[in-house]
């Protein structure tokens, strides 16, 4: 009786861990895609900022987006805070989680150039 009430557990718990991980899989993360970030960035941010190294000045107010990719604070996730966060000089766009994700990508792959 208790060696049945073991592999009955054993069971269960096998179970129960192949389905977290098929919906782990479900919900995986997607990988971001510079091109469209590079896209949102030309065309939404373009107007203040640089967005690529080599572009004609847009503006003295913003800094361009190789600026802000090579300071020590930007990191993905500061990045995204300030994305979320609206601000008075800035539109507030309303960034889906995959917009986020391809915009900070892009900025991020700027820091070496």
């Amino acid at each position: 009786m208790r060696v049945v009430r073991i592999c009955s557990l054993a069971a269960g718990l096998f179970l129960a861990l192949g389905l977290s991980m098929s919906r782990a899989a479900d919900l995986s993360v997607r990988t971001p895609d510079l091109a469209d970030g590079k896209a949102m960035a030309e065309k939404w941010c373009s107007h203040c900022h640089m967005i690529s190294p080599g572009d004609k000045r847009a503006g003295d107010a913003a800094p361009s987006f190789t600026a802000i990719a090579r300071m020590p604070s930007t990191t993905e996730m500061s990045l995204r805070a300030f994305l979320q966060t609206p601000h008075v000089r800035m539109p507030d766009y309303h960034l889906s989680r995959d917009e986020s994700a391809d915009l900070v990508a892009y900025i991020l792959s700027l820091r070496d150039k």
